[in-house]
């Protein structure tokens, strides 16, 4: 990619040129298991493929360069690569989370790492005092998601990394939502990356992947053992399939950013929902930061509607739309979060959150946008 300067062109061009011997446009995919030894001590760079190989090398290098970090790490699930960023913590350490999130990610800190020793304050990251009131001696690191996941909330990843390096703290952004195409956590001070690459990175519901990537080399090398050590690496076949996935990213959330912010001003004027969120909206409490630090406001909303019983009438009925969980692909969405997506967060907490079952999520896809309109107003009727 040296002599693409914009991400634009880096993203297509990933890959390309990399492959010496044949000139292929499409890097190969590189599927051995293992590989021969030149001699004693001697190595091609390629010994198992746990520890490397040539297809996700191309890959992690890629992602680095996109997010503007020193290492990438590709994973086979989301969820595998925040397992593996967990792991560098240890037994007695304390971090800090942000309320809106996923919950997976509760269930994750809750049910495995807090018997492990690691425990989780869940906090409004949007409340600067309250992030930092949940510091203690034994707290090493700050896990935000922003925008968060159900609700949508905005954090100010430049202030939160000043606090982070106040208090010595790690600070990982995940950037699921948005991309680096959007939001680069990494120029606003973060250390580390997180997405869950089965969303906007791969785009198609169809891969299922995670991705780790460090700002520094050294924090890099950790986590690099990590992943060899407990190896949920990603496959070669899906890194090929995540690398050509990557290369449509930015036409993608152009479609996507265009889609979700004229159904959200649609979803205003209808008289069945009482609340939308998406950061795009001017009344949004997050919009005006959204501008300072994202080129773009993402895919992602949610709208209340008046009853769970009309929530769940439009899942029922919607017929462009699936009623589906996950989000970020091509395909547009539709979730109950409260049933789904966060259903291992105890009701009363759900509840306090606003992740109510007349709470409804939505990732729009890149359909054409009066069709999304008319199969939602027919659900919604």
């Amino acid at each position: 990619m040296s002599g693409a300067k914009s991400l634009e062109s880096r993203i297509v061009h990933l890959g390309v040129g990399r492959d010496t011997k044949t000139g292929a446009i499409s890097f190969p995919i590189y599927p051995s298991a293992t590989y021969r030894h030149p001699g004693v001590g001697e190595s091609t760079g390629f010994d198992y493929t746990r520890s490397g190989n040539p297809t996700r090398q191309i890959l992690e290098e890629g992602l680095a360069t996109l997010e503007g970090g020193s290492r990438g790490l590709a994973f086979a699930s989301g969820m595998a690569a925040l397992t593996t960023l967990f792991l560098h913590f240890s037994s007695g350490d304390h971090v800090i989370v942000s309320e809106d999130l996923y919950g997976g990610t509760y269930r994750l800190l809750e049910q495995i790492f807090a018997k492990l020793g690691i425990s989780a304050s869940y906090v409004d990251t949007s409340d600067h005092a309250a992030v930092t009131a949940a510091i203690t001696p034994q707290s090493c690191a700050l896990l935000l998601e922003t925008p968060g996941n159900p609700l949508l909330g905005v954090s100010d990843i430049a202030a939160l990394a000043a606090i982070c390096r106040q208090h010595k703290l790690l600070f990982c952004v995940d950037n699921t939502f948005l991309t680096p195409v959007l939001q680069r956590p990494l120029d606003l001070g973060a250390d580390v990356v997180i997405h869950s690459g089965t969303k906007y990175l791969g785009g198609h519901n169809d891969l299922c992947s995670g991705v780790l990537v460090a700002k520094d080399n050294a924090l890099g090398e950790r986590l690099y053992f990590l992943q060899n050590a407990t190896g949920g690496v990603l496959p070669p076949q899906d890194c090929w399939l995540l690398i050509r996935s990557l290369k449509t990213l930015t036409l993608r959330m152009e479609r996507h950013c265009q889609n979700a912010l004229q159904i959200a001003r649609w979803l205003q004027r209808q008289p069945q929902v009482t609340a939308v969120y998406y950061p795009g909206l001017e009344s949004h409490p997050g919009h005006a930061l959204s501008k300072q630090q994202c080129s773009g406001f993402g895919g992602m909303l949610s709208f209340r509607v008046s009853s769970p019983e009309l929530a769940c009438q439009v899942l029922k009925k919607i017929e462009l739309i699936s009623f589906a969980e996950s989000l970020g692909g091509v395909e547009s969405l539709l979730t109950l979060p409260a049933v789904q997506t966060h259903g291992d967060i105890p009701e009363a907490e759900r509840e306090r959150r606003g992740i109510c079952t007349s709470l409804l999520r939505f990732s729009v896809g890149i359909e054409n946008v009066d069709d999304l309109i008319a199969d939602l107003k027919q659900a919604l009727n």
